[in-house]
């Protein structure tokens, strides 16, 4: 008996299915419950109906505010030349950065390579070519420190002979140093110092307080570009004796802002005494950041015995600096006495210290006496003015000439009775006075002789002469201070006093103050190169705390001025 097929199931499914959801676990039975609340709730918000965007008003207006077919038409035009002038600069403006880019390149790549050996003393690159020339050491010295890797402690047989007192010019232009070697010209040390201003330094810049406008660099931003600049004054142990230094730091302070240089601070410092020197290490080991220091200032400022004073203050607790002391720069009385950047481990925290070379300055008496004569214009101790006339001779100025050595001569053509002048300088240079209508025939009968510089018969012969000629009108208002200083570049500064000579008669400077139209002439002469400066009158001596008068400023402008320290 055959048995019945049993009848096959059929299945229905929805056409469209429904959208993927997450796949409920078997593990968890209530998943499929709330997937079923998921989709009502979904289904309940899609058919709510949206609320409708509210309309944004149009950006140029309606009505009558809308724009014309004029404005559209200009603003198009206008957004197209904007567009297309912006394509025209690119190319100029790209090659002007590629111009910054190359001129950084070029100015780093005057920077002495670190694999290039230099001597510690000076900074010339060893060589054992040239004999006598910067830089030169004998070729089995040579031989030697380099197969012991210590050419880093070689003296270059130039600096030998500079410390042993002689006179080694390396240096020549502008008139020049007739003695010695001419090796390198001061334009070349101006180049070497260009890539400054493209490296992340601190500077510090030194200003001799003896030749104070002679040796202050006025473009110094050329060298230092946007760095900080620390400004450092040299030498206040050869002022006058009872000089009092507030009247020095505030005097140096007014200069400076007359100036209009921006710097951090200013200090009063002796390389010799060490006078400032632990406020100049303080600031800089404030401000230097990790960056690298540069010592920056013109010839014979004082880098070198500044880096020395540094050093010997810096070795009683940083034993980087104790160490940098055996290799330190060489110092002489000759200008470019360093020639390359040196540099100097001194600093334990990081950072280097740089002696760079100093910048020649064509308006200084050193640029144009000979080599030997270089150091008598040095002073070597405590400056004391010499006053002309003296206190005990009644002889006035007027109608007189005074002979600072060989190198300046000073017609009076016009002054008070009582007039005087006090010189500050070398003592080796002689004071000479003589009737202006000899002064012509004294010169060239003494030159040589008697006023010196120039030493000698042989470099009198070929001596420049006092070529510069400027006038001076000297106003005064008080005569109870100084009118006014006359700074020779290189030299010293002379200080004229309308009424400086002392006087029995109580009335005689009151008649004397009527009786005159408050004005000195006078005519200076110098060498053609030589600047002579005029200048606020310097506060040396015990006097000049009494007359000295310092500037009425307001809060704003005291904190604006930059601080001094000593």
């Amino acid at each position: 008996m055959a048995s019945a097929c049993p009848r096959p199931l059929f299945l229905s499914f929805p056409k469209s299915p429904a959208p993927p959801l997450a796949v409920p676990s078997k593990h968890h039975p209530s998943a499929t419950a709330s997937l079923s609340v998921s989709t009502r709730a979904r289904a309940a918000s899609s058919s709510a109906p949206s609320p409708s965007p509210s309309p944004s008003p149009p950006a140029d207006g309606v009505g009558p505010a809308a724009p014309t077919r004029g404005d559209v038409y200009l603003g198009r035009q206008l957004a197209a030349a904007a567009a297309a002038g912006a394509r025209a600069r690119a190319p100029e403006e790209d090659a002007e950065r590629r111009r910054r880019r190359k001129e950084k390149r070029k100015a780093l790549a005057k920077k002495t390579p670190s694999g290039v050996a230099c001597c510690y003393g000076c900074g010339a690159p060893l060589h054992t070519g040239e004999e006598g020339s910067p830089g030169h050491v004998e070729p089995a010295t040579y031989d030697l420190k380099k197969r012991h890797n210590q050419l880093k402690t070689v003296l270059c047989g130039r600096c030998k002979l500079l410390s042993h007192g002689h006179m080694v010019t390396a240096v020549g232009g502008h008139g020049g140093y007739p003695g010695g070697k001419q090796f390198v010209s001061a334009e070349e040390l101006r180049e070497k110092l260009s890539y400054l201003r493209h490296e992340k330094a601190l500077i510090v810049k030194l200003v001799d307080i003896v030749d104070f406008n002679g040796s202050f660099l006025s473009r110094i931003r050329d060298f230092a570009g946007a760095n900080p600049i620390v400004l450092v004054i040299t030498k206040v142990d050869l002022l006058p004796r009872d000089t009092d230094l507030n009247c020095i730091g505030d005097w140096v302070v007014e200069s400076v802002v007359r100036k209009k240089l921006n710097v951090l601070s200013v200090h009063l410092t002796s390389s010799k005494s060490l006078v400032g020197i632990t406020g100049v290490i303080s600031e800089i080991q404030q401000e230097k950041k990790a960056r690298d220091v540069y010592i920056l200032g013109s010839a014979n400022v004082g880098k070198s015995a500044f880096i020395s004073a540094m050093l010997k203050t810096m070795a009683y607790k940083d034993p980087v600096a104790a160490a940098a002391q055996k290799y330190k720069p060489i110092q002489s009385a000759v200008p470019g006495t360093t020639l390359g950047p040196i540099q100097i481990e001194a600093f334990l925290g990081g950072g280097k210290l740089y002696d760079t070379p100093g910048v020649h300055l064509h308006h200084r008496q050193a640029a144009v006496i000979h080599a030997d004569d270089l150091p008598s214009l040095a002073p070597q101790s405590r400056l004391k003015g010499r006053c002309f006339p003296a206190n005990d001779t009644d002889v006035g100025l007027s109608g007189n000439t005074l002979f600072w050595g060989g190198l300046v001569r000073i017609d009076v053509v016009k002054a008070l009775p009582r007039t005087r002048l006090t010189f500050y300088g070398p003592k080796k240079l002689s004071i000479n006075m003589v009737p202006t209508t000899e002064a012509d025939e004294f010169y060239k009968r003494e030159v040589g002789v008697m006023l010196t510089p120039p030493t000698g018969q042989e470099r009198a012969e070929g001596w420049c002469g006092l070529q510069g000629v400027r006038e001076l009108q000297i106003k005064y208002e008080e005569l109870d201070r100084p009118a006014s200083d006359i700074a020779i570049s290189g030299l010293g500064w002379i200080a004229v006093e309308p009424l400086g000579v002392p006087s029995s008669d109580p009335d005689s400077s009151v008649e004397e103050e009527d009786g005159d139209s408050g004005e000195l002439h006078l005519r200076v002469h110098v060498p053609k190169p030589v600047a002579v400066f005029v200048r606020a009158p310097l506060p040396v001596g015990k006097a000049a705390s009494q007359w000295y008068r310092y500037q009425e400023l307001t809060e704003v402008e005291e904190e604006l001025r930059p601080k001094w320290h000593y």
